[in-house]
């Protein structure tokens, strides 16, 4: 696991509390706007930040997330744009950030050339949630070269088997969607959220995060009792959205992340977590 990586969940551990994980697409409402609303979550508590590399094909993703990455299209915003702002964020020694992004941009720009970017700029890691550990041959010997961390997805509808192939193949966190269909804040989290965690925990000791669906402090404090990690994206970007200029979106997503960090750090009965 890359040391950022590993030391951010440590913190957490030592604490008794999940790691809070924010997602923004880079360049949205514009690269120096999403650097600032980036900075903006950092300094509201966020552990670990998503970069969110803007394709314009996003299958998994809701309607403000979609909404989002069509305005930082529309800005120009490119794959050297997003290591760049990855490279310009104000990150804590306990904090990391990591690229979110779907394969294609990725093996167009060049896994090596990617990681070696990423590496330089201070990423730590890749989601990838449309690439599979089978046809990740290349991506594995690539990230392994720069200390990069992987991370793939599983779902409630995963078998015990898929569970094990991709637990073997993510080297950061484990990425457990809650639900089955698109990103999206919605009033309740999945209650097969639990026990795709539990499932997950019996065949890897590496960290496990929750997301699709969380959109405020109480579900935060839920997940967190049984998760390593909260992640929270769409709730950030509808409220950037939402907000009528920079300087208010800005004052909205840092009060959203300090109340998340309030959820996340509320006492709770905590399921043990076995250190990586």
């Amino acid at each position: 696991m890359n040391p950022r990586t590993a030391a951010l969940f440590a913190d957490a551990r030592a604490e008794s509390r999940a790691a809070l994980i924010g997602y923004l697409p880079a360049g949205f409402p514009t690269i120096d706007a999403s650097v600032a609303l980036i900075d903006e979550m950092l300094a509201g508590g966020v552990d670990l930040v998503e970069v969110g590399l803007p394709y314009s094909d996003p299958l998994m993703d809701g309607v403000a997330i979609q909404d989002a990455v069509q305005i930082a299209l529309s800005e120009g915003t490119t794959t050297e744009d997003v290591l760049s702002i990855v490279e310009r964020i104000s990150l804590s020694d306990s904090q990391a950030a990591v690229v979110m992004s779907y394969w294609n941009p990725i093996e167009r720009f060049g896994l090596q050339s990617f990681v070696d970017r990423l590496a330089a700029a201070g990423g730590s890691g890749v989601i990838t949630p449309d690439l599979t550990p089978e046809e990740a041959g290349p991506w594995i010997a690539a990230t392994d070269s720069n200390d990069i961390d992987r991370t793939f997805l599983v779902a409630p509808s995963s078998t015990d088997a898929r569970i094990q192939t991709v637990a073997e193949a993510c080297t950061g966190f484990v990425y457990a969607a809650s639900t089955m269909g698109v990103t999206g804040a919605r009033d309740q989290v999945s209650n097969a959220a639990p026990t795709l965690v539990e499932r997950v925990r019996e065949r890897t000791t590496a960290p496990i995060g929750v997301g699709l669906g969380v959109s405020s402090a109480d579900q935060a404090a839920g997940i967190a009792g049984y998760a390593d990690g909260v992640i929270v994206g769409s709730a950030f970007v509808r409220r950037i959205l939402d907000a009528g200029d920079l300087a208010a979106a800005r004052a909205s997503v840092r009060a959203f992340a300090e109340e998340l960090a309030e959820g996340v750090r509320r006492p709770v009965d905590r399921i043990p977590v076995t250190a990586n």
